[in-house]
């Protein structure tokens, strides 16, 4: 009931409010689920930089 007494302006601002808060809840699930992951130390600074070597080599796309 409370949120009827609300302008449309003030419902807009919960609204928005209230999908921040649950985008943020999502976020820090993801975050907390990457980091319980065991790391994966196969991938060598070489591999990463010969990766990036390989993008930077491609052509760019607009």
């Amino acid at each position: 009931m409370a949120v009827e007494r609300l302008q449309p302006e003030e419902r807009e601002q919960l609204a928005t409010a209230l999908i921040q808060m649950d985008l943020r809840s999502d976020l820090t699930a993801l975050i907390q689920e990457l980091y319980a992951q065991p790391a994966n130390d196969e991938i060598t600074d070489d591999d990463i930089l010969a990766e990036i070597k390989v993008v930077r080599q491609q052509p760019h796309s607009v």
